[in-house]
């Protein structure tokens, strides 16, 4: 049998894939979420864990490219109407945000007399900013990136990058080995000559270039183009000093709009996902774990104070740009960690001789540390806003008396249902977890309970085992499975209608027990078209297209219940040769 040297690189990706397949479901299981998982594999394999993999900069600088990819998604679904829309919070939230807390943690840090004045500035603003990766992964997570706190916080984030290279100026001109960088004037309209530029092109040129590229009914080279985009955009940003990551964010915004948006995300998110991946490893790497059990009482207590006062500094500028005072303490506890940025901004400062290389080592693991405390700090806001909201005047599940019918979750889709079927005579329960919500429905005369759609035993006080029916049309995607899962396993015979926020929602409600599933935008998207083809005198084969429409759709169900979400796409335009599906 023939022998040979191992090659080192598939060494180093067995390594990363293999810690990542046993961290991240071990934690999803814990409910402390991928991302802890892969920081704490990253620590496991790194230099100063078990050392499988010596070299955390290199694979640090390489896997920054999924925080490109990322922006670039959350800019395809982002479109350039409802940026404009948060300019206020970008502009104004977002600038108060990053001058306010860098200057009270430069303050901070500076009394304490750990560094020098200069220095604190530096790693003041550093920690002012967030973890763009970190956050948005959450909120995408949670269902929660296009809700009003999701706005806020998303557009405080766009502002950070936005200041990523001011920032980088004023480490070089705070060090004493550094350097000016240049005319802030002149680097200012270059950046500005960028973006245009970046603008134009992407209005006249992309959309023509894709619609080329889909007539060739070539896959790879559609996939290509969507990297050269992503790469072509960051690149030039990078050029001019600014953010690769707004670069591929803008052109997301640019093709938000055209009729390739969903391909391009469907190409682009699988590479999104694992580089994003590799990035928290490579973060968890770079964590010195001998000089944290050294100096473990600076990393704890660290991490805790940066965290509190980021989350009270951020939750006060919420407030007084409107949020509720729940909102307001979801924005800080999503942006109350240090950013990846940060590390970059260490090692400039490191380079310029404001820090040593120990306090480097430091901030670091401070920032690690503070990454890992945020879905714990997430679980703790919740249910801090569940028992400090006014409940006055609402009853709990418990009070409810039984009847054949239950509606969880009284917002637009469970209220058509609920007048339908009290127009057809039905006793219902209605049940929702929001306490403002319910209120309102208390104004046109609905009696609705308080009950919260993840506790397992909540419809059992309403009579399940006995009801005809039960509807779970809560917001959140992630509850509404869990609670599909608790009720079939506890009533096998109970009959199940649930709704789901998108198709892969669809395919796991079905997987999890639910009778009937029902996309919430499906029907009226359907109805909406046939208007339209109506309209535009298509009248007479406008049955036969939507059956065939509802055909490939459910056959698309099922590849993507089979096969995943993104393998089932590409394996039903490649089975049925669908160019445009």
């Amino acid at each position: 049998m023939a022998t040979g040297s191992v090659d080192p690189f598939l060494i180093d990706v067995a390594t990363y894939l293999g810690a990542a397949v046993v961290a991240v479901p071990l934690f999803n299981r814990l409910r402390l979420g991928s991302v802890v998982g892969y920081l704490v594999a990253g620590a496991v394999i790194g230099p100063w864990g078990a050392g499988f993999i010596d070299d955390s900069a290199t694979v640090l600088h390489f896997a920054e490219f999924g925080v490109v990819l990322l922006l670039f998604v959350i800019g395809l679904e982002l479109q350039p109407s409802r940026l404009w829309r948060l300019r206020a919070e970008i502009f104004g939230l977002g600038l108060l945000q990053v001058v306010l807390t860098g200057a009270v943690l430069t303050a901070a840090i500076g009394s304490m007399g750990w560094l020098g004045w200069n220095a604190a500035i530096a790693v003041g603003g550093a920690l002012a900013l967030s973890s763009t990766a970190f956050a948005v992964q959450l909120l995408r997570d949670r269902g929660h990136l296009t809700k009003p706190y999701g706005d806020r916080a998303f557009s405080i984030l766009l502002f950070q990058d936005l200041a990523i290279v001011p920032m980088l100026a004023l480490v070089s001109v705070l060090s004493p080995w550094g350097k000016t960088g240049g005319d802030p004037l002149e680097q200012a309209l270059w950046a500005a000559g960028a973006i245009a530029a970046l603008i134009g092109v992407g209005h006249f040129l992309l959309r023509p270039l894709f619609r080329i590229l889909a007539s060739t009914k070539a896959d790879e080279i559609f996939t290509a183009a969507a990297l050269l985009v992503v790469i072509g955009s960051a690149l030039a940003m990078q050029a001019v000093g600014l953010s690769m990551a707004l670069g591929a964010f803008l052109a997301g915004v640019l093709l938000a709009e055209s009729e390739f948006r969903h391909q391009l995300e469907t190409d682009i998110e699988p590479f999104r996902g694992l580089l994003l991946g590799l990035l928290f490893i490579a973060v968890g790497m770079s964590v010195a774990w001998p000089l944290i059990a050294e100096h473990w009482m600076i990393v704890l207590f660290g991490a805790l104070g940066l965290t509190l006062l980021k989350l009270g500094l951020i939750a006060a500028l919420a407030r007084v740009f409107g949020s509720s005072q729940e909102d307001a303490l979801r924005i800080g506890a999503v942006l109350g960690q240090g950013g990846e940025f940060g590390f970059v901004l260490f090692t400039v400062a490191m380079g310029g001789g404001l820090l040593t290389q120990i306090e480097s080592f430091l901030l670091v693991a401070i920032v690690t540390a503070t990454m890992a405390m945020t879905p714990v700090l997430i679980a703790i806001v919740e249910r801090l806003n569940r028992r400090t909201e006014d409940m006055s005047g609402i009853e709990r599940v418990e009070d409810a008396a039984n009847a054949p019918v239950i509606i969880v979750g009284f917002g637009r889709f469970g209220q058509v249902i609920a007048r339908i079927l009290r127009l057809r005579g039905y006793d219902l329960v209605l049940i929702d977890s929001s306490p403002e919500r319910i209120r309102v429905a208390q104004t046109f005369g609905n009696k609705v309970f308080f009950g919260d759609v993840r506790r397992g035993d909540m419809i059992r006080h309403v009579g399940a085992e006995d009801a005809k029916a039960v509807f779970l049309c809560a917001d959140e995607p992630e509850a509404v499975v869990q609670a599909t899962k608790a009720l079939r396993a506890r009533f096998p015979h109970l009959r199940l209608y649930a709704r789901a926020h998108d198709r892969v929602a669809k395919v796991e409600l079905s997987k999890a027990g639910a009778d009937v599933v029902m996309r919430e935008m499906f029907e009226s998207s359907i109805a909406m078209a046939r208007e339209a083809l109506d309209d535009m005198g298509d009248s007479k084969m406008v049955d036969e297209l939507i059956e065939e429409f509802r055909r490939r759709d459910a056959e698309l169900l099922r590849y993507q219940s089979e096969f995943g979400a993104e393998v089932g796409y590409q394996k039903m335009r490649k089975d049925f040769d669908l160019t445009h599906w």
